[in-house]
């Protein structure tokens, strides 16, 4: 770790809590530095003895498979609409629309969600789309090449493949807001089911909808 450094970023960085988590808890005296309570901002320097109150938290992390119809939250700050989990405090990472089906992930950790939202290729997002017309070939060249549209502009080059005549899988790794319904609207298509089953190496499985399971994660 380089010294000095700032007391959340500490925080975060020893695995112990987000940054925003830990300026709540320096908001609320848990953080001691040589004994003493500090200020959001204060800087740790090497040899200073941080300890906090309280036992150490226990992050969560759950993926669930949100049904159709069911609205989530893409701010993870704010109070999830889903109510049918018992497992208190936990939050969706990102969103998948209303009317859009499959992997959802939950957890409590700030850490996580800002990793999983990030552009890396380990993250990312597999979607099975169903469309009422025929699928043309050339759709994977024009997705592949990276498409234009006229909502979001021109998108970054995504791997797809059709499996039958209506079916295609679709890899994305910018997930720009309602991205696939705006690729596949401008190119005439509509969308019977657009489900999400795969989020880097974490697959939604057989579960049903509305069920839950644990999942571990390398943070």
């Amino acid at each position: 770790m380089d010294y000095p450094i700032r007391i959340n970023k500490y925080l975060r960085d020893i695995g112990f809590v987000s940054r925003r988590e830990a300026d709540k808890l320096v908001e609320d005296s848990f953080v001691l530095v040589n004994g003493k309570s500090v200020d959001k901002g204060f800087i740790v320097s090497k040899g200073d003895k941080v300890m906090t109150k309280g036992e150490r938290k226990r992050y969560r992390y759950l993926a669930y498979y949100k049904p159709r119809g069911l609205a989530t939250q893409d701010l993870p700050s704010k109070r999830s609409v889903i109510t049918d989990w018992k497992d208190k405090g936990l939050y969706p990472v990102g969103r998948l629309d209303k009317e859009s089906e499959g992997l959802l992930l939950l957890t409590n950790d700030g850490r996580f969600t800002t990793e999983i939202l990030s552009k890396k290729d380990k993250y990312e997002k597999e979607y099975l789309v169903t469309v009422r017309e025929n699928l043309r070939l050339e759709v994977i060249n024009i997705f592949c090449s990276g498409m234009k549209t006229e909502a979001l502009g021109k998108l970054l080059s995504i791997k797809a493949d059709i499996l039958d005549e209506k079916t295609i899988r679709m890899i994305l790794n910018e997930g720009k807001r309602h991205q696939i319904r705006v690729m596949l609207n401008d190119l005439s298509y509509t969308i019977v089911l657009l489900k999400r089953i795969c989020i880097g190496n974490i697959e939604l499985g057989d579960f049903m909808p509305g069920g839950t399971r644990p999942i571990e994660v390398d943070i």
